[in-house]
């Protein structure tokens, strides 16, 4: 009723808002935070052996918590805010890392970017799509280091992460940076989120360490929760990637239909990869193989057609396969659940067919001029292949430097001690106990359990 008396007396004082975009905006966005939690916490404790489950889900909501409370604090802005705070030939290279909460600002109309974009919706709005985008990004990179990173020492990781690695590459490539006005595109994070996490992961597992030697293997305890996280994470995208051109737009519908045909086909290449050398198709192949596909149309959702769509479908479900069965293994890199190559690898390979297949009779809706290779224009393929090596090179230095300097305070591994108990000296729980009543087995091998724990914490302290 107050809204209603207040709009009769004021009919233009918000004119610019359009309630439809916003209304589908918050729904895209709550659609994008469901892939964080409980989507990828879902999958991943799914995937992890059955005594990490606790830890794997604990990691991916703090981790949600924690690039919150950063984000209004300073990363929303050094991400997207409308000063620059470095400014080179006319290039914008970093935002303002300054607070984002004044209610004046957060009721106001949204304006994006160095370039001053005036979007039709509050920037509330704004800043909570754009939050969802920024969380999921190291609860991506985290399924690179499960089974053994100290949990204190990634509850400062994170938000040091999200502030000095994930705002400043979404500056370059979301909001108008200096990428941007080279002219390579990021349709909706194939390298702002998915190459930053695969990098993230490689590196981390680099710096923190390989899982204790008897587990350097996959073990997924509950495929049940693998298929349950995976249904969440690929209907959520249809807000990743339906949300990004900030409103319910001609666009969106088309980078929703792309996703999913995309992902379709993606999996179905995937589960022929695994025939054809495992002889079985597997679940969680077919899993990897969608979120590859996920990753790879991401940066071209809305940029393709449907015939590109299904071409990048093919590329996910082969080049990201090979690297995770022929060339991971020979880094001797024990990164977990394989992120480097189902998400950097796949964001690139997105990313550069972006630059090949964009189509101007698409491109028309949210980007005119826009146009790939194939259309005539080689440059754009040159500048999306430039862009995924800064982002490749910072992300790389920015991890490595953050976690060295992390671990001068911070244990980075769990101790072997604790890692042979797993979650019960963690975090004083497990995920699962299917027997009722416990046996009396059990019930010694958990007092075991408490008690080594208690040890352990001790000795910590």
């Amino acid at each position: 009723m107050l809204n209603e008396i207040f709009f009769s007396l004021h009919p233009d004082s918000l004119s610019w808002l359009n309630t439809g975009n916003n209304g589908w905006m918050l729904t895209a966005a709550t659609l994008v935070g469901l892939q964080s939690i409980p989507g990828l916490a879902l999958y991943y404790a799914g995937l992890t052996k059955r005594k990490y489950m606790v830890n794997a889900m604990m990691m991916a909501l703090y981790a949600f918590a924690a690039v919150l409370v950063i984000w209004v604090i300073a990363g929303y802005n050094f991400g997207f805010g409308t000063s620059s705070a470095l400014k080179i030939d006319g290039y914008y290279i970093f935002g303002i890392p300054f607070p984002a909460m004044s209610g004046s600002f957060i009721g106001g109309q949204a304006i994006v970017g160095p370039q001053k974009q005036a979007l039709s919706i509050p920037n509330s709005t704004v800043m909570f799509f754009q939050f969802v985008f920024a969380a999921i990004t190291p609860v991506l990179l985290m399924g690179g280091i499960l089974e053994r990173m100290n949990f204190k020492a990634w509850m400062v990781f994170v938000p040091a992460w999200s502030l000095l690695v994930y705002s400043p590459v979404a500056y370059w490539l979301f909001a108008g940076g200096w990428l941007n006005q080279l002219g390579a595109v990021d349709f909706s994070g194939g390298y702002v989120i998915h190459v930053d996490a695969g990098i993230g992961a490689l590196v981390a597992a680099m710096v923190i360490g390989p899982r204790l030697k008897e587990e350097m293997h996959m073990k997924a305890n509950n495929l049940a929760l693998v298929m349950l996280g995976l249904g969440l994470i690929w209907l959520g995208w249809d807000g990743f990637n339906g949300g990004d051109p900030y409103g319910s737009t001609i666009d969106a519908g088309i980078a929703i239909i792309n996703t999913n045909v995309a992902t379709a086909v993606s999996m179905i290449t995937w589960m022929f990869m695994d025939m054809k050398v495992f002889k079985k198709p597997s679940l969680i192949g077919a899993s990897v193989g969608a979120i590859a596909g996920l990753v790879g149309i991401t940066p071209a959702a809305g940029y393709v057609n449907i015939y590109g769509a299904m071409v990048i479908g093919i590329a996910t479900g082969i080049i990201p396969w090979i690297f995770l069965y022929k060339i991971e293994p020979r880094l001797k890199i024990d990164d977990t659940l394989g992120v480097f190559s189902s998400h950097a690898v796949a964001g690139v390979v997105g990313g550069l067919l972006t630059g090949v297949l964009a189509d101007p009779v698409v491109t028309q809706y949210i980007d005119p001029g826009l146009k790939g290779a194939i259309y005539g224009n080689f440059y754009q393929l040159g500048i999306q292949a430039f862009a995924a090596l800064v982002v490749i090179i910072y992300v790389f230095a920015l991890t490595y430097g953050i976690l060295k300097l992390i671990g001068v305070f911070i244990p980075l591994k769990e101790t072997d001690k604790t890692l042979k108990i797993g979650d019960m000296a963690i975090h004083g729980e497990s995920g699962f106990d299917m027997s009722y009543p416990p046996s009396s087995a059990e019930l010694k091998r958990f007092k075991e359990e408490e008690n080594t724990a208690k040890i352990e914490n001790k000795e910590r302290s």
